[in-house]
């Protein structure tokens, strides 16, 4: 189904797509390989009517994701190779992937998670970290740009504090990430697949078309103006679905609903 499927695992379970980085190895670094498996199966999971959730992992408790594999960067050097420039090239950018993927989306956080990997976590909606995990940014120690990084940290907790993360490319501890509003949840290690898992069933007991509501607005209208988010197109229209009346019809009659995405 995927370009390769032993170092990103897929599976789908309950209406929650769970996609897993399998590179333990390699700190579950993003190879080029990996980043395009990644796009793939973000893709299939915003088009597949049967998810309704996707929570993003890795294999292990050493690490989320080290980021982009700096030895495969490293081989590219040696081999004179362009450097691909983020937002460049043919294929899709994984972080914007990540944030279009109009399900809504949890970064279950195993590990450290550095670079490319902290990035990939600010692009999910909600965050849930092991208590050993941390984020980090460590680009200004690598002469790298950070470039999703220092759009999106700045917008999600204090600028003052994101940029100082920025700048000096110290780690944000779960202690930190809490106390900030970045992280939802910070739980032992042995509870996070559990707690991943318990947040998302709790969101895919609701009405999935409203869920793809609230991603697209969220999405669309982050940091737009009041006037010209109330006319942005916002998805699927909730208001006219056969959802909408079940919801109604189930809440009058004392029951739970019984959703069709229609």
């Amino acid at each position: 189904m995927f370009d390769d499927q032993n170092e990103a695992i897929y599976e789908v379970k309950d209406h929650i797509a769970i996609i897993t980085i399998n590179r333990p190895e390699r700190r579950n670094a993003i190879s080029s390989t990996v980043r395009r498996t990644l796009i793939e199966m973000l893709c299939e999971a915003n088009e597949d009517m049967d998810v309704w959730a996707v929570i993003i992992t890795g294999t292990g408790e050493k690490a989320f994701c080290a980021g982009g594999d700096l030895k495969e960067f490293n081989d590219g050097e040696k081999a004179k190779r362009r450097f691909k420039v983020p937002m460049t090239g043919p294929d899709r950018n994984l972080y914007e992937t990540v944030l279009e993927t109009y399900k809504p989306t949890i970064a279950a956080i195993n590990g450290p998670a550095l670079g490319g990997g902290c990035e990939l976590t600010l692009c999910c909606d909600l965050r849930i970290a092991a208590d050993h995990a941390y984020l980090s940014l460590p680009e200004a120690k690598r002469g790298m740009g950070a470039n999703v990084g220092s759009i999106l940290l700045p917008r999600i907790i204090p600028r003052a504090i994101a940029l100082e993360k920025l700048y000096t490319a110290t780690p944000i501890t779960a202690e930190e990430g809490m106390k900030w509003g970045l992280f939802n949840k910070v739980v032992p290690y042995e509870n996070l697949m559990n707690e991943a898992l318990d947040m998302a069933r709790r969101i895919v007991a609701n009405a999935p078309l409203t869920l793809r509501r609230y991603k697209h607005i969220a999405v669309k209208t982050w940091g737009v103006p009041v006037p010209y988010a109330f006319r942005v197109d916002v998805g699927p229209n909730p208001y006219l679905s056969e959802d909408r009346a079940e919801g109604v019809r189930a809440f009058v009659e004392k029951r739970a609903p019984e959703w069709h995405n229609r």
